[in-house]
């Protein structure tokens, strides 16, 4: 039985700049119930001020220690690591994350410890991505690191590709093996239970990816649970993963609480 949440934000707390029908008032609820919950999303275009203040928008109303972000993870690994300076392939207002770190100018090719991988969404280009490529060739030590390793997301225009494709060209041309501070990693999931104070066994994960979120969290020894909102589509009930539980929205968690 779980006692304590993970939950994503795409696709289940909102989709665009508009709430899923009824997860305003279901979070509503466990904050009124007192049932520890956390954000853990692979969204990295955005701090976790910005993502504040976009759960706002929707009726949710949070703080940055109640988000979990890949940026927060992968800044604490590559401190610990000493892996510094770094190169960034994020999006600009997600930079701020990494202020506390050393980095390379914005043309190098050369001199990174580390390559840093996140959503730039239409920022890749050829040329891009093939900067990267050089960082990495430049020094066999370097590290690949990917915010998250999301195959795609479900925009207000349709599916669009996440960082995952674009971290896996990079690591099939340089030889290397990303070291991924988001989602599916289980040391993502775990880091969550521990902020919230809960063994994995007593937490249950909701996503609406039943790869990344689902199946990512049942490998780390938490609950899966996948909503039938965002990228869902009923082939995902019939693939090897098999959800803890599946609702038809995060609105109706509520109803079926425990999980």
């Amino acid at each position: 039985m779980a006692r304590g949440l993970l939950i994503d934000l795409d696709g289940v707390v909102y989709v665009g700049d508009a709430p899923v029908p009824g997860a305003p008032e279901a979070i509503r609820w466990l904050q009124a119930q007192g049932i520890p919950h956390l954000f853990l999303t692979n969204t990295t275009s955005r701090p976790r001020a910005a993502l504040v203040e976009r759960l706002a928008g929707v009726g949710v109303h949070t703080d940055v220690d109640h988000i979990l972000t890949p940026p927060v993870a992968a800044v604490d690994w590559l401190g610990d690591q000493g892996a510094q300076p770094v190169a960034l392939f994020v999006p600009s207002a997600t930079v701020s994350e990494f202020a506390s770190l050393a980095q390379v100018g914005l043309e190098a090719e050369s001199g990174a410890r580390a390559v840093v991988m996140g959503d730039l969404g239409e920022g890749w280009d050829f040329a891009t991505l093939n900067r990267a490529f050089r960082l990495l060739m430049a020094d066999e030590a370097a590290h690949l690191v990917a915010l998250g390793m999301t195959r795609y997301w479900q925009a207000p225009d349709g599916l669009r590709l996440d960082t995952g494709p674009f971290v896996q060209a990079l690591a099939y041309a340089a030889s290397r093996e990303p070291v991924v501070t988001g989602k599916p990693a289980a040391a993502f999931f775990q880091a969550g239970c521990r902020i919230l104070g809960l063994p994995p066994a007593a937490v249950a994960m909701v996503g609406d990816d039943v790869v990344t979120d689902v199946g990512a969290a049942q490998r780390a020894g938490l609950k899966g649970v996948l909503v039938q909102t965002g990228k869902f589509r009923p082939q995902d009930l019939s693939g090897e993963v098999r959800p803890d539980g599946v609702l038809p929205s995060l609105a109706d968690l509520p109803a079926h609480w425990p999980l």
